[in-house]
């Protein structure tokens, strides 16, 4: 299995992500949106959004390690964040580059949403990931 990732010279200049990502063969994962809670259901790091990027990169780690993967298979990331401001992309960057591959980041989008489907929620991310088949 291999796997490239792109920044192409037309697009603009990529800062902790890849523009495209191509994967040949192997086993395609989908990891379904992840939150802050712990495996009691309950909230961790509420009303911190930087406490909860951390939390929901270590669920995003235990979803991935039961498919057989882990964060450095992933090819694309999309983020979910509650009311985005410019400020909280510093504290999702400092996250994202302690977890993710910084040589070669996976494709991402982060998207600012109204609310999620529990109002302690402030972010929620999902992650696809290929692994040799």
């Amino acid at each position: 299995m291999q796997k490239q990732f792109l920044n192409p010279p037309a697009l603009n200049p990529a800062n902790g992500y890849s523009h495209v990502v191509t994967a040949t063969a192997g086993k395609t994962i989908y990891v379904s949106g992840q939150v802050s809670l712990n495996e009691r259901a309950e909230v961790v790091g509420k009303g911190d959004l930087r406490a909860q990027t951390e939390h929901v990169f270590e669920n995003l780690k235990s979803a991935l390690a039961a498919a057989g993967a882990t964060l450095d298979d992933v090819v694309k990331v999309t983020y979910f964040v509650v009311d985005l401001k410019p400020e909280h992309l510093g504290h999702i960057r400092e996250v994202r580059k302690k977890h993710l591959n910084q040589e070669k980041p996976p494709a991402s989008s982060l998207v600012g949403v109204a609310a999620l489907a529990v109002p302690d929620w402030l972010i929620e991310i999902e992650v696809i990931a290929v692994v040799a088949g």
